[in-house]
């Protein structure tokens, strides 16, 4: 369970280094441009502690699939980027693979 809590920060962190990433304008902003360092340092931090339980393949795929959503979201909610009907479904068949991974899949658990 822990190693799922360490997988989850990771996917926030580096949720929140993409979004600073938006916001730097291209590295020309000081506080986002220091949040995207910051950001994307813990979140592989964490990731490496996830990867003492799961295997590397499992782990990219629940980090990214996962990341992509919060992503998304994140562009929607605090840029205003539009999600438009096809990227609505691409996001729910992400979020249906997550779902197969961990119910299905034993390569998914610790």
């Amino acid at each position: 369970m822990k190693t799922y809590l360490f997988l989850l920060i990771a996917v926030v962190f580096e949720t929140f280094g993409s979004t600073c990433l938006q916001a730097s304008q291209q590295f020309t902003r000081f506080w986002p441009s220091l949040g995207v360092i910051a950001g994307f340092g813990a979140a592989f931090w964490f990731f490496t502690l996830v990867l003492r339980d799961l295997p590397l393949g499992i782990t990219y795929a629940l980090w990214s699939g996962v990341g992509m959503v919060l992503i998304a979201l994140s562009g929607w909610l605090i840029f205003g980027q539009k999600l438009d009907l096809a990227a609505l479904l691409g996001i729910s068949l992400i979020i249906a693979g997550i779902a197969v991974i961990n119910l299905f899949s034993s390569a998914g658990h610790s």
